[in-house]
């Protein structure tokens, strides 16, 4: 069954000095975050931006899917950490996605492990609507 989750954001002011709110919709877990223009291309000072939520949904995403192709093969992790740094340019926009994970993996050698987060980086559902970023990855066992 197909799933639909919603955001909303009320801007007020011009792209330079004006200021926003995220309210995420669907689940309410999470408070409303104020979001600026200099807090996406200078200090967070306290805000969020696109690029840290898309970090949030990719992070989250990857792991889910990596997990899941971990356990399809017989090798069920037992703990990953995964980070996404997202890099936005000014004037050109998202250039770059940079995903780290490092797991607890028993019965799986590091080759192993390299190669099943590379799968799961190009078919996880947040990568594949990502693809025309490029996107690294860095993998390795703990």
């Amino acid at each position: 069954m197909a799933t639909t989750r919603s955001a909303h954001t009320v801007w007020e002011g011009n792209l330079l000095e004006g200021n926003g709110v995220v309210t995420f919709d669907s689940s309410g877990a999470i408070a409303e975050q104020p979001v600026t223009w200099a807090a996406r291309t200078q200090e967070a000072n306290g805000r969020t931006s696109p690029e840290e939520l898309i970090a949030a949904a990719h992070s989250s995403c990857f792991s889910m899917a990596f997990s899941h192709a971990l356990a399809g093969a017989g090798t069920p992790p037992t703990k990953l950490v995964t980070s996404a740094d997202v890099t936005f340019q000014p004037g050109e926009g998202i250039t770059g996605i940079h995903l780290t994970v490092e797991g607890t993996v028993p019965g799986l050698d590091e080759d192993g492990f390299v190669a099943a987060a590379e799968d799961a980086k190009v078919n996880c559902p947040v990568s594949q609507a990502l693809k025309a970023v490029p996107i690294t990855l860095s993998a390795k066992l703990t």
